[in-house]
């Protein structure tokens, strides 16, 4: 896409965007931080990569197991 552009053309959509990070709301980390951890505890408990899955629900379980004669 940018090949087909001109240099005027690709420094315009970098205005543009900068334009729309520049009025992007900022909050402190701070402020954010304990509502991220906050959210994280709350749904550790449904995240099958802390709780770990069922085993009878695991659908990467080996179904049979390989036998070499």
């Amino acid at each position: 896409m940018a090949r087909d552009m001109s240099d005027k053309d690709i420094l315009q959509m970098e205005l543009d965007q900068l334009k729309v990070e520049v009025n992007t709301p900022r909050i402190a980390i701070s402020t954010t931080a304990p509502e991220i951890i906050a959210f994280v505890e709350e749904k550790s408990g449904e995240d099958p990569l802390v709780k770990g899955v069922p085993e009878d629900k695991n659908p990467f379980k080996e179904k049979g197991g390989c036998i070499i004669t």
